[in-house]
């Protein structure tokens, strides 16, 4: 059986996690705190993230892009999550490189570290100007997320793809923190509302961590 190394609030692990289960594929989920840099996880993946994958067969696969992408290849196509000619997967990939690189870095990664890395790991308190200019990242990549869902049913298109997976997965992270106001985002809402609703959310919205309740709505179908 595939096993998935992975944390619930690294968002780059919940795209993966979603995809899997969008495409009915079982995996063994592993839990793994990147921060404490376990000698036979980097033995596994020097770079020390998640999400890691090992096939089957023992392959290694690290990255959430390595691991889509590798899916992608060697699953049944009918059920493919990077669709149609080659501009519409161009921009599925661009869209989400966009969510686990530029999101990431902009809103994901200062925020996750000073409001959960810094706490686990006693590496310091948590500094509230890097988590406002974290914020305020997030309202303009919001503004993109209502823009991009104006066009269509689905940010790339039509029809739902690892792109929505992508987005969703790192906006679900933020939420579950209680850090979106979601009146300012009414596309957005909408949008992620559909994801929300997915058998394939399921697990991520049962997910706990110790020591931090989710926000009250974060289970909630009907914020």
């Amino acid at each position: 059986m595939r096993t998935l190394h992975h944390h619930p609030l690294y968002a780059s692990s919940r795209t993966i996690r979603l995809m899997l289960a969008e495409r009915g594929l079982i995996f063994m989920p592993k839990l793994e705190s990147p921060w404490e840099r376990h000698d036979d996880f980097l033995a596994m993946n020097p770079a020390g993230t998640v999400p890691v994958l090992v096939t089957e067969d023992g392959i290694v696969l690290s990255g959430a892009m390595v691991i889509a992408e590798f899916i992608e290849e060697t699953e049944d196509s009918a059920n493919s999550l990077i669709w149609g000619g080659a501009a519409e997967r161009a921009e599925i990939r661009r869209l989400t490189d966009w969510f686990e690189t530029k999101f990431v870095s902009e809103v994901g990664t200062p925020l996750l570290n000073e409001r959960y890395v810094k706490r686990v790991s006693n590496s310091g308190n948590p500094s509230s100007e890097v988590m406002r200019a974290a914020l305020t990242n997030l309202n303009i990549h919001l503004n993109y997320i209502d823009w991009l869902a104006e066009q269509g049913n689905w940010l790339a298109g039509k029809a739902m793809s690892l792109a929505d997976l992508s987005a969703a997965a790192h906006l679900s992270v933020t939420d579950f923190f209680g850090d979106i106001d979601w009146s300012r985002h009414p596309e957005a809402k909408n949008w992620y509302a559909k994801i929300k609703s997915r058998p394939a959310f399921r697990e991520l919205l049962a997910d706990g961590v110790v020591g931090i309740a989710a926000a009250p709505h974060y289970t909630d179908l009907d914020f």
